[in-house]
C-alpha cells in the first residue's frame, strides 16, 4: 500500500512525495551485528535483541518492515528497522542465520519494503 508524505518547499509550495514498495525486489548489500550489541539501546530506544528479526538502516524510518531474500538458498526473512547503521543494511544474528549468510558476513541481497514506518 502507498504512503503519502506531504513536505513544505520554500515559497509555500506543497511537494507530494509517495513512498511505495518496489514492484520487484531489488539488490542491497547486507551485513549483520548481534554479541557486542545485544542488550544496547537501539536508536529508537529499544534493546537490541541478536535473536530477534530486527535491522539498522541509515535513514528509512523506524517500524519499516522489509523482507530479505537470499536469491542463492532461496531463504527469507522479513527484518523491522530499529536502529541506526552506516552500511545500507545491517540485520540481527538471529536473520543472518536464517538467511544462511552467518559464516561469510555481508552479502548482496534481494529486498522489498513491505510497510514503510512512522
Amino acid at each position: 500500500m502507498n504512503k503519502g508524505k506531504k513536505f513544505s518547499i520554500l515559497g509555500g509550495a506543497i511537494l507530494s512525495l509517495v513512498l511505495a514498495a518496489p514492484a520487484v525486489a531489488e539488490k542491497i548489500r547486507v551485513k549483520w551485528y548481534g554479541p557486542g550489541y545485544h542488550g544496547n539501546l537501539t536508536a529508537n530506544g529499544e534493546r537490541f535483541n541478536q535473536w530477534g528479526h530486527t535491522a539498522a538502516h541509515p535513514s528509512w524510518p523506524f517500524g519499516t518492515t522489509v523482507r530479505v531474500t537470499n536469491s542463492k538458498n532461496g531463504k527469507s526473512v522479513v527484518v523491522r528497522i530499529n536502529d541506526r547503521s552506516r552500511r545500507v543494511l545491517d540485520v540481527s544474528r538471529k536473520a543472518a542465520i536464517d538467511l544462511g549468510i552467518i559464516k561469510q558476513g555481508v552479502a548482496d541481497l534481494d529486498y522489498q519494503i513491505l510497510k514503510w514506518g512512522n
